[in-house]
């Protein structure tokens, strides 16, 4: 059987997860083929990667100003798209007009319009997207999945979702370009997609209507001048202010913050290791949302990106009884450590309240992997050879569209004071 043959644009910190399971796990069923970035010292160091730690043979670059000629020179499969947030219609819509399916980290876009854009791309061209939402792969997330499936609890009427990011992962986002809406929609799409899609999933319905509330609390330098900070400064590589500040990272603690940002800064004009408590942070670090649903469920949701510890606390509220899940996960910066520690579990528990019966604990599977055991599932799902999988966790690009619309509706419900109906977003 051929190998299957991908391409990759944008070379950053969440693009290794997928070169890197390509190049190793996965290297009998797929190869990478070529790079695209702004930053050739980034495409190097992937390239390193797959050549010195895997043996695979280093595979050419292209400027990102070059993305038509690689996609013409190379002729891949599949496309991967993990740039910044804000271009990833960009290369979808340019990928499908060229006749190839594509896989894109989430979120799949961050606004109304450019999914738009994608909708009517998919529709025009017939090529498929994929986005890669791993939660939905982890086995408490499927195993909600299947007790809401099999009718445990009856009709689910309404979801209590809390999600914590704490003081390293948390902060991690008012440091990076995630800072600027501009560039990520703020974490309502950034980071919630993954709990938007979640919700979709579990319980086989789309959002409806949105209304939001959501500050800049804690991060940002009016917030820490409120509470007494004295000492600010720009960036932390070189400052002696950030020696004393607990949110500030080393970009030479490890070897990839080094490789892809300090040493990348002079052909990227990136800096990865921003001051948390800048005074040009543009998005919120506390948000709150009520979502109805097409199927009547309401949901309540809560971000918060301070917390002292990471993880979510969910319930839901059914016909027939209740459940409970609290899952704890470990901390982490992007390209701060192992991948195998992002989303990892400090412990999770599922607890089912029936109506007129005894409260009891759900056993769960323990898989290795980031993102609770999700990772490497997804993984094989995209890189080696798929088994049937009853719950439909692959996300379209309709998935895709659902979870970030929530968010979209949640930033303009925040901007206008109003809710918000998805149906006035976008058409299908």
């Amino acid at each position: 059987m051929a190998k299957k043959r991908y391409v990759q644009v944008g070379t950053g910190g969440r693009a290794r997860f997928f070169y890197e399971s390509i190049a190793s796990t996965y290297h009998e069923t797929s190869e990478i083929v070529g790079f695209c970035d702004l930053s050739q010292t980034r495409m190097d160091y992937a390239n390193r990667i797959i050549s010195e730690r895997y043996n695979q043979k280093e595979v050419p670059t292209y400027h990102y100003t070059e993305f038509d000629q690689m996609l013409d020179d190379l002729k891949p499969d599949y496309v991967i798209v993990t740039t910044v947030d804000r271009t990833h219609h960009d290369y979808i819509i340019r990928s499908m007009e060229k006749g190839y399916d594509v896989i894109s980290e989430k979120p799949m876009t961050i606004d109304e319009e450019k999914t738009q854009a994608i909708i009517d791309a998919e529709k025009r061209t017939g090529k498929s997207l994929r986005v890669t939402f791993n939660y939905r792969y982890a086995p408490h997330n499927t195993k909600i999945r299947e007790l809401i499936r099999d009718g445990v609890i009856g009709d689910v009427f309404s979801i209590h979702f809390e999600w914590l990011l704490n003081t390293v992962h948390g902060a991690d986002y008012f440091r990076r370009w995630h800072r600027n809406k501009l560039n990520s929609g703020g974490l309502f799409v950034h980071k919630s997609t993954h709990h938007f899609d979640l919700v979709n999933f579990w319980i086989n319905s789309y959002p409806k209507t949105v209304f939001a509330f959501g500050d800049l609390n804690f991060y940002g330098m009016k917030n820490a001048e409120k509470r007494g900070v004295k000492d600010f400064y720009y960036r932390c590589h070189g400052s002696e202010a950030a020696k004393n500040d607990p949110f500030a990272i080393d970009l030479e603690s490890t070897e990839e913050l080094r490789e892809l940002y300090l040493n990348a800064e002079e052909d990227s004009g990136y800096i990865r290791d921003r001051s948390v408590f800048s005074d040009d942070i543009s998005i919120e670090d506390t948000l709150g949302a009520i979502v109805k649903y097409d199927r009547g469920t309401i949901l309540t949701y809560s971000l918060n990106a301070y917390m002292p510890w990471e993880g979510f606390n969910v319930v839901f509220n059914g016909s027939k009884g209740r459940i409970e899940m609290k899952v704890v996960e470990s901390s982490y910066i992007n390209a701060g450590g192992d991948k195998e520690n992002e989303g990892a579990l400090v412990g999770k528990s599922i607890m089912v309240y029936p109506m007129f019966g005894e409260p009891y604990e759900v056993e769960l599977e323990e898989l290795e992997g980031g993102h609770g055991g999700g990772d490497p599932i997804l993984l094989n799902d995209l890189f080696g050879e798929p088994v049937p999988d009853p719950f439909n966790r692959a996300a379209s690009h309709v998935d895709g569209a659902m979870s970030i619309l929530t968010g979209i509706a949640g930033n303009k419900s925040i901007a206008s004071g109003m809710p918000v109906q998805i149906k006035d977003l976008v058409q299908f």
